[in-house]
């Protein structure tokens, strides 16, 4: 067969898998918002069908064959469209490589999973999700517990079958969700910034300028419902091509071109826990709703690392949310919105939004300790993985981590119970929050050099040249290529934490006159 005709061949096989991949995600989005309780186990099952039903087109000796005949090939065959923005703007056998690079990558990986691990996967998440919620939701982790014992379990599983014979479990996990990284270049950037946050931290909560909590204040949850939908359409988010609605976890589900939808969770007496998540989900899906639509069913039309979606994520959420310029635009919408907060000038807000305190809750945390409530989620999911903690003895050794790197908490809420991430079987993703803090700050540096008025814009309540910049600097690659060359090709400079440790030092120094 033709090489190109063996490439197209390959990518519509793979369109099928992006198609199953789509209808598992809305049964993703269906059960984090509008599922009955009572209809978890069905879906559990559909879950498991979907799963197997994706892995079989992945591991489909056809798949082994084209991509063979396909990597034989010297033609440029792409779906490239002339003239269309995006990764098809790029040399059509630049498109073809990567294509080619990620589905081997991907398809030698599926398998070396039995399809029924698969499937129980498939089952076990979907399972321990509605039981997280229920625990969430109750307070008692006892329930719960089980559950994820089961996620651990199979996750340990399907570690082992992927990994490579020199990689850990763990490392396996990584790949996951950042493709090529392992323990030590992760412990290479995040233990001196562990170590750097701890000693910033520690300065910063005992200085005598620690301003106030002035924003825990009652906002009736309509009314952040209201502002929040307000802020992320002014900047940028497309109602056409998406939706927002409330669950128990704040998070951001790609359906496919022109269908991307947001989840919020608001609480009347904390309305910056609605605000805030609300900007970073907005982040997520700016990124989501502006990859190359016309590759969609091929790999580059996905983002290359979870790093890099984080990056988005968090640059809205703290790089202008937690700025000067945000809180000049949006302190008179939030008073006209909720008077409890018209008592406070533009000084006061912003240095109440940026105030340091060791607290339990990870979603609400300040810059400066959030990459410590990271920390925490790594080291006890790389024991779960490795089989030196036993998910029994988790509540306790969560409770403990964080009173050493943070705070006691005071209960299964404040503590394991806060996140779903590892019932949907998440392990290895929490690295990728400081990588995207890391990437946050370099490519937010570098929007800065590009559009030197970029504050002035927010400012006004226009981030439309932020995302302009974002759009040619990261997004309408896709997953062309790396991540990290991605960042280099942005920033001039590879994924660091100098520019995130400079930023922090810089900023805090001055609200706090150190």
């Amino acid at each position: 067969m033709p090489a190109d005709h063996a490439y197209r061949e390959l990518l519509a096989l793979y369109r099928e898998r992006c198609l199953i991949e789509s209808c598992a995600s809305l049964l993703d989005w269906d059960a984090e918002t509008y599922l009955p309780r009572g209809g978890v186990e069905l879906c559990a099952e559909k879950q498991a069908l979907l799963a197997r039903l994706e892995h079989e087109r992945a591991t489909d000796p056809r798949m082994a064959e084209l991509l063979a005949e396909a990597e034989a090939g010297t033609g440029a065959g792409s779906l490239a469209r002339p003239g269309a923005e995006g990764a098809g703007e790029c040399d059509p056998a630049e498109v073809r490589a990567a294509n080619l690079r990620e589905l081997r990558r991907e398809h030698e990986k599926a398998v070396r999973v039995p399809v029924a691990l698969v499937e129980e996967m498939a089952r076990a998440t979907t399972l321990a999700q509605g039981a997280w919620e229920a625990a969430h939701e109750s307070g008692d982790p006892a329930p719960y517990l089980p559950h994820l014992s089961r996620v651990v379990h199979v996750i340990q599983q399907h570690a082992e079958c992927v990994r490579a014979s020199s990689a850990t479990r763990y490392e396996a996990c990584l790949d996951s969700w950042e493709p090529g990284l392992d323990e030590a270049e992760l412990g290479r950037l995040l233990d001196p910034l562990r170590a750097a946050l701890t000693g910033l931290a520690d300065r910063l909560t005992a200085a005598a300028g620690q301003p106030p909590d002035l924003m825990a204040r009652s906002v009736p949850v309509r009314t952040q419902r209201a502002l929040a939908r307000a802020l992320i359409t002014r900047f940028g988010f497309d109602f056409a091509g998406g939706r927002v609605d409330e669950a128990a976890h704040p998070s951001t589900i790609r359906i496919g071109p022109g269908n991307v939808r947001l989840t919020m969770r608001f609480e009347a007496r904390r309305p910056m826990a609605g605000i805030f998540p609300a900007l970073h989900e907005l982040g997520h899906g700016l990124y989501d709703q502006n990859l190359p639509a016309e590759q969609f069913g091929t790999p580059i039309g996905e983002a290359p690392s979870l790093g890099l979606h984080e990056g988005q994520a968090r640059l809205f959420e703290n790089l202008v949310g937690r700025s000067r310029a945000f809180w000049q635009f949006f302190l008179p919408r939030l008073q006209a919105a909720a008077p409890a907060f018209r008592d406070l000038d533009l000084e006061q807000a912003y240095r109440a939004v940026n105030r340091v305190a060791r607290t339990p809750d990870r979603v609400a945390a300040d810059e400066v300790t959030y990459d410590l409530h990271i920390a925490l989620r790594i080291d006890l999911e790389r024991a779960l993985i490795a089989g030196d903690l036993e998910v029994a003895d988790l509540p306790a050794a969560w409770d403990e981590a964080s009173a050493r790197l943070l705070v006691r908490p005071r209960d299964p809420r404040e503590g394991l119970l806060q996140d779903g991430h590892w019932a949907a079987g998440m392990f290895g993703y929490f690295p990728t929050y400081t990588l995207g803090n890391l990437i946050a700050a370099q490519l937010f540096r570098a929007a800065l050099a590009a559009v030197p008025d970029l504050e002035q814009h927010i400012a006004a309540g226009s981030t439309a040249p932020l995302v302009d910049w974002l759009r040619g600097a990261v997004y309408r690659h896709g997953g062309l290529r790396p991540a990290a060359a991605i960042v280099e090709r942005a920033t001039g400079g590879p994924i660091a934490i100098d520019a995130q440790l400079a930023r922090l030092r810089a900023k805090y120094g001055e609200l706090y006159r150190l």
